[in-house]
């Protein structure tokens, strides 16, 4: 079975960048991060059909960038003007076969192990 290994996460003071790293073990079709809060549901952040089509969260536009690479099956999230609103665990999710909607979690047949980013204000 395909998993996910979620790399990256870490503290950082409002304004700084984080990149995350997420690796599949096998092939997918689209992955994606999103993020989570203790008492929260999970939140769609941004997702890529390997660069054919990419969607973000309104929050992050212009902040963060989805980007990927096939060979490697890795998707990264390179998090810029981070804001303490951005604390929360990111999850790497991938879709591995079919279409779907990015933002719908359901949708997606993987997810990672989560990795904690916290922006200190």
């Amino acid at each position: 079975q395909v998993q996910l290994v979620e790399s990256g996460g870490g503290l950082v003071q409002a304004g700084g960048s984080l990149r995350l790293s997420c690796t599949a073990s096998g092939g997918t079709y689209a992955m994606g991060w999103w993020k989570q809060v203790p008492g929260k549901e999970g939140e769609f952040v941004a997702a890529t059909r390997w660069g054919d089509s990419t969607l973000y969260d309104k929050d992050v536009k212009g902040r963060f960038t989805i980007s990927s690479d096939k060979v490697r099956n890795s998707v990264y999230l390179q998090m810029n003007s981070l804001k303490p609103e951005d604390t929360a665990v990111y999850y790497c999710a991938a879709r591995t076969a079919g279409t779907f909607q990015f933002t719908r979690p359901g949708d997606y047949d993987l997810w990672g192990q989560g990795t904690r980013v916290t922006v200190s204000s």
